[in-house]
């Protein structure tokens, strides 16, 4: 039978309520959510320095 272990003890999850159940697939739902936004984050932090850099070179170059 499929194990999980939460807080250093292990569960059987065919033992769990459907309570437990759910809550632990919406768990499961939220951290691959948060992943997702952590990668999305990371992608749109990258274009925003490559623009910001694109933007730096367009500006016209000032003497002195």
């Amino acid at each position: 039978m499929p194990k999980i272990t939460i807080d250093d003890q292990d569960y059987e999850i065919d033992e769990l309520s459907n309570e437990a159940k759910s809550s632990l697939e919406m768990l499961i739902a939220t951290d691959q959510k948060i992943r997702e936004l952590q990668r999305d984050m990371a992608i749109a932090q990258t274009a925003r320095i490559a623009y910001a850099r694109a933007a730096q070179q367009a500006l016209p170059q000032k003497d002195g």
